[in-house]
């Protein structure tokens, strides 16, 4: 993160944080017609609305901090709805639809997609489609290396 993008970060996280979220990222990119990038996340979902009301606050502070000299276009958003996860933070999207990377085949499969039932210290359930049918599924928590929000189709 270049000096100039930490400041601003530093800047805004306390005001993120306080509306419930995190700010992931703050990215100052290119050279006359400057944008600033402000990625903002939770675990509940995202709306357009929340977008407007953490653009009026992050407003506020940019307006007294005014931590760019030249004209900028402020560009907010989240994460999107197929967010990677870390995956020590999956017992916070229990209930939500998830794709996960297995470092070992469950069944022959490394991907594997479905409703995070629970998440315990040695195991992950998920709620799977089987030919028709829906089924939970077992498997060691230790061998998901990646995990990210999915769409349910």
């Amino acid at each position: 993160m270049k000096e100039e993008e930490k400041k601003i970060y530093e800047a805004l996280n306390p005001t993120v944080e306080s509306l419930g979220y995190e700010l992931s990222e703050v990215r100052l990119s290119g050279g006359k017609n400057k944008t600033l990038s402000v990625v903002v996340d939770r675990v509940a979902p995202i709306s357009l609305e929340d977008i407007v009301a953490v653009s009026e606050e992050i407003n506020k502070v940019l307006d007294e901090l005014d931590p760019i000299e030249d004209a900028y276009t402020l560009d907010i958003s989240s994460l999107g709805a197929e967010k990677p996860l870390a995956v020590d933070k999956l017992p916070l999207y229990v209930g939500q639809y998830v794709s996960l990377h297995l470092s070992h085949p469950y069944k022959g499969e490394n991907i594997l997609e479905g409703t995070l039932m629970e998440v315990t210290d040695d195991t992950v359930t998920l709620k799977v489609k089987e030919k028709a049918k829906r089924a939970l599924i077992h498997f060691p928590y230790a061998d998901v290396d990646k995990a990210r929000l999915a769409i349910d189709m």
